[in-house]
Protein backbone atom coordinates (compact mmCIF):
# COMPACT_ATOMS: atom_id res chain seq x y z
CA UNK A 1 0.00 0.00 0.00
CA UNK A 2 2.88 2.37 0.83
CA UNK A 3 4.50 1.64 -2.58
CA UNK A 4 1.24 2.48 -4.34
CA UNK A 5 0.98 5.85 -2.55
CA UNK A 6 4.63 6.57 -3.37
CA UNK A 7 4.11 5.88 -7.10
CA UNK A 8 1.05 8.11 -7.21
CA UNK A 9 3.00 10.99 -5.64
CA UNK A 10 5.91 10.49 -8.06
CA UNK A 11 3.62 10.47 -11.09
CA UNK A 12 1.91 13.68 -9.98
CA UNK A 13 5.25 15.43 -9.48
CA UNK A 14 6.62 14.22 -12.84
CA UNK A 15 3.54 15.55 -14.63
CA UNK A 16 3.89 18.91 -12.88
CA UNK A 17 0.57 18.62 -11.14
CA UNK A 18 1.77 20.29 -7.92
CA UNK A 19 -1.70 21.37 -6.78
CA UNK A 20 -3.11 17.90 -7.14
CA UNK A 21 -0.04 16.55 -5.39
CA UNK A 22 -0.60 18.82 -2.39
CA UNK A 23 -4.27 17.86 -2.22
CA UNK A 24 -3.32 14.22 -2.45
CA UNK A 25 -0.65 14.61 0.26
CA UNK A 26 -3.17 16.30 2.56
CA UNK A 27 -5.66 13.53 1.86
CA UNK A 28 -3.01 10.95 2.63
CA UNK A 29 -2.23 12.64 5.95
CA UNK A 30 -5.93 12.74 6.80
CA UNK A 31 -6.21 9.02 6.05
CA UNK A 32 -3.21 8.28 8.27
CA UNK A 33 -4.68 10.38 11.10
CA UNK A 34 -8.05 8.65 10.74
CA UNK A 35 -6.29 5.29 10.82
CA UNK A 36 -4.46 6.24 13.99
CA UNK A 37 -7.67 7.47 15.63
CA UNK A 38 -9.47 4.26 14.69
CA UNK A 39 -6.61 2.20 16.10
CA UNK A 40 -6.68 4.22 19.33
CA UNK A 41 -10.45 3.83 19.56
CA UNK A 42 -10.18 0.07 19.08
CA UNK A 43 -7.45 -0.11 21.73
CA UNK A 44 -9.56 1.97 24.14
CA UNK A 45 -12.58 -0.23 23.48
CA UNK A 46 -10.49 -3.37 24.13
CA UNK A 47 -9.14 -1.94 27.39
CA UNK A 48 -12.63 -0.90 28.49
CA UNK A 49 -13.93 -4.39 27.70
CA UNK A 50 -11.09 -5.99 29.66
CA UNK A 51 -11.77 -3.76 32.69
CA UNK A 52 -15.49 -4.48 32.45
CA UNK A 53 -14.81 -8.22 32.36
CA UNK A 54 -12.43 -7.89 35.31
CA UNK A 55 -15.02 -5.90 37.25
CA UNK A 56 -17.63 -8.59 36.59
CA UNK A 57 -15.16 -11.25 37.72
CA UNK A 58 -14.51 -9.45 41.00
CA UNK A 59 -18.23 -8.93 41.64
CA UNK A 60 -18.92 -12.61 40.99
CA UNK A 61 -16.15 -13.55 43.40
CA UNK A 62 -17.61 -11.26 46.05
CA UNK A 63 -21.05 -12.81 45.54
CA UNK A 64 -19.65 -16.35 45.82
CA UNK A 65 -17.65 -15.56 48.96
CA UNK A 66 -20.58 -13.84 50.67
CA UNK A 67 -22.86 -16.77 49.87
CA UNK A 68 -20.23 -18.96 51.49
CA UNK A 69 -20.26 -16.62 54.49
CA UNK A 70 -24.01 -17.14 54.83
CA UNK A 71 -23.38 -20.86 55.22
CA UNK A 72 -20.41 -20.44 57.58
CA UNK A 73 -22.09 -17.90 59.86
CA UNK A 74 -25.39 -19.79 59.91
CA UNK A 75 -23.50 -22.90 61.00
CA UNK A 76 -21.82 -20.91 63.78
CA UNK A 77 -25.20 -19.65 65.01
CA UNK A 78 -26.43 -23.22 65.08
CA UNK A 79 -23.32 -24.33 66.99
CA UNK A 80 -23.62 -21.56 69.58
CA UNK A 81 -27.34 -22.18 69.99
CA UNK A 82 -26.65 -25.86 70.61
CA UNK A 83 -23.89 -24.97 73.09
CA UNK A 84 -26.28 -22.75 75.03
CA UNK A 85 -28.78 -25.58 75.19
CA UNK A 86 -26.05 -27.70 76.81
CA UNK A 87 -25.25 -24.88 79.25
CA UNK A 88 -28.93 -24.56 80.17
CA UNK A 89 -29.14 -28.33 80.72
CA UNK A 90 -26.07 -28.13 82.99
CA UNK A 91 -27.76 -25.39 85.03
CA UNK A 92 -31.00 -27.35 85.28
CA UNK A 93 -29.10 -30.41 86.50
CA UNK A 94 -27.68 -28.36 89.37
CA UNK A 95 -31.13 -26.92 90.19
CA UNK A 96 -32.75 -30.35 90.33
CA UNK A 97 -32.19 -31.72 93.84
CA UNK A 98 -33.09 -35.19 92.60
CA UNK A 99 -30.72 -35.14 89.61
CA UNK A 100 -28.69 -38.32 89.40
CA UNK A 101 -24.91 -38.25 89.66
CA UNK A 102 -24.55 -39.71 86.18
CA UNK A 103 -26.76 -37.03 84.59
CA UNK A 104 -24.95 -34.23 86.41
CA UNK A 105 -21.56 -35.56 85.30
CA UNK A 106 -22.84 -36.01 81.74
CA UNK A 107 -24.07 -32.40 81.64
CA UNK A 108 -20.73 -31.21 83.02
CA UNK A 109 -18.92 -33.08 80.25
CA UNK A 110 -21.20 -31.53 77.61
CA UNK A 111 -20.44 -28.11 79.06
CA UNK A 112 -16.69 -28.61 79.14
CA UNK A 113 -16.52 -30.04 75.63
CA UNK A 114 -19.00 -27.70 73.93
CA UNK A 115 -20.47 -25.03 76.18
CA UNK A 116 -17.14 -23.55 77.28
CA UNK A 117 -15.88 -23.17 73.70
CA UNK A 118 -15.46 -19.62 72.42
CA UNK A 119 -17.51 -18.21 69.51
CA UNK A 120 -15.80 -17.97 66.13
CA UNK A 121 -16.09 -15.33 63.43
CA UNK A 122 -14.27 -16.32 60.24
CA UNK A 123 -15.88 -14.88 57.10
CA UNK A 124 -14.16 -14.90 53.70
CA UNK A 125 -12.34 -11.67 52.88
CA UNK A 126 -9.76 -12.73 50.27
CA UNK A 127 -11.42 -10.96 47.31
CA UNK A 128 -11.81 -7.70 49.22
CA UNK A 129 -8.20 -7.93 50.41
CA UNK A 130 -7.16 -8.49 46.78
CA UNK A 131 -9.13 -5.43 45.65
CA UNK A 132 -7.83 -3.16 48.39
CA UNK A 133 -4.20 -4.30 48.52
CA UNK A 134 -3.63 -4.17 44.75
CA UNK A 135 -5.47 -0.91 44.14
CA UNK A 136 -7.94 -2.76 41.93
CA UNK A 137 -10.88 -1.33 43.88
CA UNK A 138 -10.88 1.41 41.23
CA UNK A 139 -11.96 -1.22 38.67
CA UNK A 140 -15.43 -0.98 40.25
CA UNK A 141 -16.81 1.84 38.12
CA UNK A 142 -19.71 2.91 40.32
CA UNK A 143 -18.31 4.97 43.24
CA UNK A 144 -21.46 4.21 45.26
CA UNK A 145 -20.85 0.48 44.88
CA UNK A 146 -17.21 0.93 45.88
CA UNK A 147 -18.32 2.71 49.05
CA UNK A 148 -20.78 -0.10 49.84
CA UNK A 149 -18.07 -2.74 49.39
CA UNK A 150 -15.73 -0.90 51.76
CA UNK A 151 -18.51 -0.32 54.30
CA UNK A 152 -19.54 -3.99 54.22
CA UNK A 153 -16.07 -5.24 55.08
CA UNK A 154 -15.58 -2.54 57.72
CA UNK A 155 -18.69 -4.07 59.30
CA UNK A 156 -16.82 -7.37 59.43
CA UNK A 157 -14.04 -5.63 61.34
CA UNK A 158 -16.51 -4.37 63.92
CA UNK A 159 -17.97 -7.86 64.42
CA UNK A 160 -14.50 -9.35 64.73
CA UNK A 161 -13.62 -6.68 67.32
CA UNK A 162 -16.81 -7.50 69.26
CA UNK A 163 -15.96 -11.22 69.32
CA UNK A 164 -12.44 -10.45 70.57
CA UNK A 165 -13.79 -8.17 73.31
CA UNK A 166 -16.01 -11.00 74.52
CA UNK A 167 -13.11 -13.46 74.54
CA UNK A 168 -10.82 -11.03 76.35
CA UNK A 169 -13.53 -10.43 78.93
CA UNK A 170 -14.16 -14.15 79.48
CA UNK A 171 -10.60 -15.33 79.90
CA UNK A 172 -9.97 -13.81 83.37
CA UNK A 173 -13.30 -15.27 84.53
CA UNK A 174 -12.44 -18.66 83.05
CA UNK A 175 -9.16 -18.84 84.96
CA UNK A 176 -10.62 -19.49 88.46
CA UNK A 177 -12.59 -22.46 87.13
CA UNK A 178 -9.39 -24.20 86.10
CA UNK A 179 -7.33 -22.99 89.08
CA UNK A 180 -9.84 -23.78 91.81
CA UNK A 181 -11.33 -26.99 90.37
CA UNK A 182 -10.32 -29.97 88.26
CA UNK A 183 -12.76 -28.92 85.56
CA UNK A 184 -10.71 -30.47 82.77
CA UNK A 185 -11.36 -33.92 84.20
CA UNK A 186 -14.77 -33.61 82.56
CA UNK A 187 -13.32 -33.00 79.08
CA UNK A 188 -13.38 -36.57 77.77
CA UNK A 189 -12.22 -35.46 74.32
CA UNK A 190 -8.79 -34.11 75.29
CA UNK A 191 -7.83 -34.10 78.96
CA UNK A 192 -9.80 -36.45 81.22
CA UNK A 193 -7.33 -39.29 80.65
CA UNK A 194 -4.60 -37.20 82.28
CA UNK A 195 -6.37 -37.39 85.66
CA UNK A 196 -6.59 -40.40 87.99
CA UNK A 197 -9.71 -42.45 87.43
CA UNK A 198 -12.61 -41.31 89.60
CA UNK A 199 -16.05 -42.74 90.17
CA UNK A 200 -19.13 -40.97 88.91
CA UNK A 201 -20.11 -40.33 92.54
CA UNK A 202 -16.79 -38.65 93.27
CA UNK A 203 -17.02 -36.47 90.15
CA UNK A 204 -20.58 -35.46 91.01
CA UNK A 205 -19.48 -34.57 94.55
CA UNK A 206 -16.76 -32.28 93.19
CA UNK A 207 -19.29 -30.59 90.95
CA UNK A 208 -21.70 -29.93 93.78
CA UNK A 209 -18.94 -28.61 96.04
CA UNK A 210 -17.86 -26.17 93.32
CA UNK A 211 -21.34 -25.47 92.02
CA UNK A 212 -21.08 -21.66 92.24
CA UNK A 213 -17.80 -21.60 90.33
CA UNK A 214 -19.12 -23.86 87.57
CA UNK A 215 -22.42 -21.99 87.24
CA UNK A 216 -20.68 -18.60 87.19
CA UNK A 217 -18.52 -19.79 84.34
CA UNK A 218 -21.43 -21.41 82.51
CA UNK A 219 -23.49 -18.22 82.78
CA UNK A 220 -20.58 -16.21 81.37
CA UNK A 221 -20.31 -18.41 78.30
CA UNK A 222 -24.08 -18.40 77.85
CA UNK A 223 -24.08 -14.59 77.82
CA UNK A 224 -21.16 -14.42 75.38
CA UNK A 225 -22.84 -16.90 73.05
CA UNK A 226 -26.08 -14.91 73.05
CA UNK A 227 -24.24 -11.67 72.32
CA UNK A 228 -22.28 -13.25 69.47
CA UNK A 229 -25.43 -14.86 68.06
CA UNK A 230 -26.95 -11.38 67.92
CA UNK A 231 -23.86 -10.08 66.06
CA UNK A 232 -23.98 -13.02 63.65
CA UNK A 233 -27.67 -12.52 62.89
CA UNK A 234 -26.98 -8.88 62.10
CA UNK A 235 -24.11 -9.94 59.84
CA UNK A 236 -26.41 -12.38 58.01
CA UNK A 237 -28.88 -9.58 57.25
CA UNK A 238 -26.05 -7.32 56.05
CA UNK A 239 -24.67 -10.09 53.82
CA UNK A 240 -28.06 -10.78 52.24
CA UNK A 241 -28.49 -7.07 51.48
CA UNK A 242 -24.94 -6.87 50.12
CA UNK A 243 -25.48 -9.84 47.79
CA UNK A 244 -28.60 -8.18 46.40
CA UNK A 245 -26.61 -5.01 45.69
CA UNK A 246 -23.84 -6.98 43.96
CA UNK A 247 -26.25 -9.02 41.85
CA UNK A 248 -28.08 -5.86 40.80
CA UNK A 249 -24.77 -4.22 39.78
CA UNK A 250 -23.78 -7.32 37.83
CA UNK A 251 -26.95 -7.17 35.69
CA UNK A 252 -26.69 -3.50 34.78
Amino acid sequence: MIKVFRKIRQNLLMKGKTGKYLNYAIGEIVLVVIGILIALQINTWNETRKLSNQESLYINRLIAENRSDLTILSAEIERLTGNNEKIAAFSEAFKDSECSDSLLVHCAREFMIYGSAYPRFNPSTSTYEDLSSTGNLGIIKDPGLRDQIVAHYHGYRYTDWSFNVNSDWAMPVDAPLYIETDALVFDTVYTSHLFPDQTTEKLAEELRVNQKTFLRNAALHYWINEDCISDLNRSLMDINDFIEVLESANHE
